[in-house]
C-alpha cells in the first residue's frame, strides 16, 4: 500500500476488479463486519472482512530487490515476462 491507513502493509491480492479498478489485498483494508445470526440458538459476530483498495494505491514488490517498482516487459522467443525497473530483474 502506498497511502490510507495501511499504508506501507504488505499482502497478496486476492481479487481484481477491472471495471472499477479496484482491487482487494489479504489483510489489508479490514473492516468489521456484524453478523446476523442465522439459525435459532446460533449466536450472532462480528467479522473481519476486506475491502476494495484502489489500485492506484497499491505497487508491486520485486521478488529479488525487495523494493516498490514499477514494472517492465521483456518479450523473449519464450513469451512476454515482468521485470522490475529498478533491478531489472525478470519475474
Amino acid at each position: 500500500m502506498l497511502r490510507g491507513k495501511d499504508g506501507g502493509k504488505k499482502g497478496k491480492v486476492g481479487q481484481v476488479f477491472t471495471k472499477e479498478g479496484k482491487i482487494i489485498v489479504e489483510g489489508v483494508n479490514m473492516i468489521k463486519k456484524h453478523v446476523r445470526a442465522r439459525r435459532q440458538g446460533q449466536k450472532g459476530q462480528i467479522i473481519s472482512v476486506e475491502r476494495k483498495v484502489p489500485a492506484s494505491s497499491v505497487q508491486l514488490i520485486c521478488p529479488k530487490c525487495g523494493k516498490k517498482t514499477r514494472v517492465g516487459y521483456v518479450v523473449r522467443d519464450s513469451g512476454k515476462t515482468r521485470m522490475c525497473k529498478k533491478c531489472e530483474a525478470e519475474f
